[in-house]
């Protein structure tokens, strides 16, 4: 008798970061898959090539550029994005991007809901809680495998929130962890960067 083969179950991969900003406006920002690549350390482009789909080029281990087709599967503005790689079937990464507009500690909110949050559909002025989970293909063994290639998916899903956090509060970024080299330093791409 013939037995399937079973890949390792997925590890769901958490981060989160508090924003001070709306979340209208958090959401939105994020929602604009355009200004991803300002943030995102291994995203160099992306272009829109349908309603809800998107062309990502990534910079891969060993200097590799990737072309990955994502599709945006969930949305509830102001709340979620959910979205995940079509390119290879059987070969899915998972992404849902939740949004929690926090009440402002300094105001009385009549919106509030509990647990400091405020009703999502609301245009809360407070902070926003931003959590992505990450679901890599073939579970354990991918997740190792990123890990081998110099690409931890946990640490890369933090240092992503970080410069969100950073580009949404500030206006640039500082954080390089876990990034293309050079991406985030604002030297030209193609510059000298050794100093002479």
């Amino acid at each position: 008798m013939r037995q399937a083969l079973r890949l390792p179950s997925e590890i769901p991969i958490e981060a989160r970061v508090t924003i001070q900003r709306p979340v209208a406006d958090v959401f939105a920002f994020y929602r604009d898959f355009e200004n991803l690549p300002r943030f995102l350390g291994d995203v160099m482009a992306i272009e829109r090539v349908g309603p809800e789909s998107y062309r990502w080029t990534i910079a891969g281990p060993l200097g590799i550029r990737l072309k990955s087709t994502i599709k945006v599967t969930e949305e509830r503005v102001n709340e979620l994005i959910r979205y995940e790689t079509t390119t290879v079937p059987g070969m899915r990464a998972e992404w849902t991007v939740r949004f929690a507009a926090e009440a402002d500690p300094g105001r009385t909110d009549p919106g509030r809901t509990g647990a400091g949050r405020t009703d999502p559909g609301r245009t809360a002025a407070g902070p926003t809680e931003v959590h992505e989970t990450l679901k890599t293909p073939f579970g354990r063994l991918g997740h190792v495998a990123l890990i081998l290639v110099g690409k931890p998916p946990a640490a890369e899903v933090a240092a992503n929130l970080r410069r969100l956090k950073q580009l949404m509060e500030t206006g640039r970024v500082t954080d390089t962890d876990h990034a293309v080299a050079g991406k985030f330093d604002g030297t030209p791409r193609g510059a000298d960067r050794s100093g002479r």
